[in-house]
Order: C-alpha cells, then sequence, then structure tokens
C-alpha cells in the first residue's frame, strides 16, 4: 500500500504559525487583515490559489506581493524544527515496518517542504513527494497521479490521508481512497461530504485503517 499523507494540519501541527504569517502578511501589505477561520479555510492549497481565495476583490500585484511576505513572514517565526502532532512518527514508523510506502502531497512550496523535513531529519521518511510550486494546486488530482506514476502504483493501492476538503476531493477526483482526520482545518461533517473510506480524530487510529483497507484489497 501506498499511503500519501498532507503535510501542514495532517502530519505537521503548523496551522498556528500560518494564521499568524498570514495575518502580519496582511498587516505589512496594508490589506484587510483576515480571520483565523478564514485562514485555516484555505490552508491545503498552493499560496498563490490560497491568496485569490482570501483577496478576491485584489489584483495580481496586490496578491503576489502579500504571497512573498507571508513566505517572508512564515519563515521569520519559525521557531525552530516543525511539531508534529502526536504519534506521527510513530505511526510513519509503522507503516513502514508494515511494508507500506509513504508519500507527500503538499500545498507547500518545494523549498519550504525540503526546508522543514531537513529540520526535522526526516527526508528519508518518503519515497516521493509533491509541492503545489512543481504542479497543480489541490483539488486537481494531479500531484496524486504524478506520485502514482513515479511509484508505478495502481490508484487500487494507494491512499491519500489529510486533514482539509481539498486532499479528500483531490482523491475523489481521481477515485482514489482517502482517510480524513479531524484534528486540522476541516470538521466531520465538512470532510465527510468527500466520501472518505473513514475519518480519525488521532493519527493513532489510522494504522488499523490502513491494515483492514490492504487487507480488503488483496483478499
Amino acid at each position: 500500500m501506498l499511503v500519501i499523507f498532507d503535510w501542514d494540519g495532517t502530519l505537521c501541527d503548523s496551522l498556528g504559525q500560518i494564521v499568524a504569517a498570514m495575518q502580519a502578511a496582511a498587516r505589512k501589505c496594508a490589506l484587510p487583515v483576515p480571520s483565523e477561520a478564514a485562514v485555516r479555510h484555505i490552508v491545503g492549497l498552493g499560496l498563490p490559489q490560497a491568496v485569490a481565495v482570501l483577496y478576491p476583490e485584489h489584483g495580481e500585484r496586490d496578491r503576489e506581493a502579500l504571497a512573498a511576505a507571508y513566505s517572508t513572514c512564515y519563515v521569520a517565526a519559525d521557531p525552530g524544527p516543525a511539531r508534529l502532532y502526536g504519534g506521527a512518527l510513530e505511526l510513519l514508523e509503522a507503516l513502514r515496518g508494515s511494508g507500506c510506502e509513504l508519500a507527500i502531497a503538499t500545498g507547500k512550496t518545494r523549498r519550504g517542504l525540503d526546508r522543514v523535513l531537513a529540520g526535522l531529519g526526516m527526508q528519508g521518511y518518503f519515497e516521493s513527494t509533491r509541492c503545489a510550486d512543481e504542479t497543480a494546486s489541490k483539488p486537481d488530482p494531479r500531484m496524486l497521479s504524478e506520485i502514482l506514476r513515479e511509484r508505478r502504483r495502481p490508484r487500487e493501492q494507494a491512499l491519500m490521508v489529510g486533514d482539509s476538503i481539498y486532499d479528500l476531493d483531490m482523491a475523489r477526483r481521481l477515485g482514489m481512497a482517502s482517510v480524513g482526520i479531524s484534528h486540522g482545518v476541516h470538521d466531520h461533517a465538512a470532510l465527510g461530504a468527500h466520501h472518505p473510506v473513514a475519518i480519525v480524530d488521532r493519527l493513532s487510529e489510522l494504522e488499523a485503517v490502513v491494515a483492514g483497507l490492504a487487507q480488503s484489497r488483496t483478499a
């Protein structure tokens, strides 16, 4: 089984930092400061797409300035190595031990993902990674298609795990199974509308879900 994870809000407890950086960037650019709820809702999209959702009435120049300011504010406020959700490392180790391949499909930039993985010493955990600035942003399923092609896996042997509707909608569009996790940006009701095979509240619950799905696919 190939298990593809979203990063922010799924494995990495970074939502507070994202909200603070976006609000600081808005103040720096003299734009209306978005609410926490508004910023959380766009987590998972590529940065240009997220800014467009937050500021639909502003022009491309304002959006580009905000995106640049956000990147600067995010890095400047970075306190050090990213903080993972409880049980994340244990889950990844258990999945690897059971023979699963691991991948990441994220709205982060390549530079941002590489920086955070290097800070955590986790470069070797994932066989494939795709970032929004090197392919189409979620919910377009292109990054999933690229990961499947790279790993030479059919979609029936893969699972997308994410905390946002964009993660699950991306998988749904490709006909890939997904699992939602409720500790991130979207709740059970929002995640359930995209027909995941399961919704879990903690990462520790995911190992059993993956094992059950893998067993059903090989039965």
